[in-house]
């Protein structure tokens, strides 16, 4: 008795037969190389990008197993406000013009470590962890342009008000993407 295998032979054996293996980023030196190779594809995000004068815009450029990537756009003035990003790690990137972060280490567990701030300019990247409380403005002259990747895909974020004691986690109010 003869069988498909038999007479065609085993498909396994013929790795130019198979569809590809996806490959989807895994650690978080791959997702940082994912932000840069779509903000090196300026043709594929430059397009997309809109100002809202009111608020950040926002828009999601792609989903993929256990991760989002969102397009920011902000006018001069306009902040993400202190936030944090539930459970998900991220890699922020700025594409075009500065971004100002700050950053309180700590504050997402009840401490505050030392502040830090840093002006991010084009071509800049910072990862982060779950819990990581920050906030990021554009208070620069000119509008600027940020890539996000989240992953896990971003589900929460806790809005934080800022005291000169310690941050603690603001429930009044809804965030976005950020």
């Amino acid at each position: 008795m003869y069988s498909d295998v038999s007479i065609a032979g085993d498909p396994l054996a013929l790795p130019h037969l198979l569809p590809p293996v996806p490959q989807h980023p895994r650690t978080v030196a791959e997702f940082a190389g994912l932000a840069r190779s779509i903000a090196a594809d300026r043709e594929r995000w430059a397009s997309q990008v809109r100002y809202d004068a009111t608020t950040r815009w926002y828009a999601r450029l792609r989903r993929g197993p256990g991760y989002e990537v969102w397009l920011l756009s902000w006018l001069p003035g306009q902040t993400s406000g202190l936030h944090d990003h539930g459970l998900s790690s991220g890699v922020l990137t700025v594409l075009q013009g500065a971004l100002r972060e700050r950053a309180l280490p700590g504050a997402s567990v009840g401490g505050v470590g030392r502040e830090v701030n840093r002006v991010l300019s084009a071509g800049a990247q910072r990862a982060f962890a779950p819990g990581y409380v920050h906030e990021v403005v554009n208070d620069a002259l000119e509008p600027a342009v940020s890539l996000h990747v989240y992953f896990p895909g971003l589900t929460k974020m806790t809005p934080y008000a800022c005291t000169s004691a310690a941050p603690r986690a603001d429930t009044s109010r809804a965030a976005a993407a950020g």
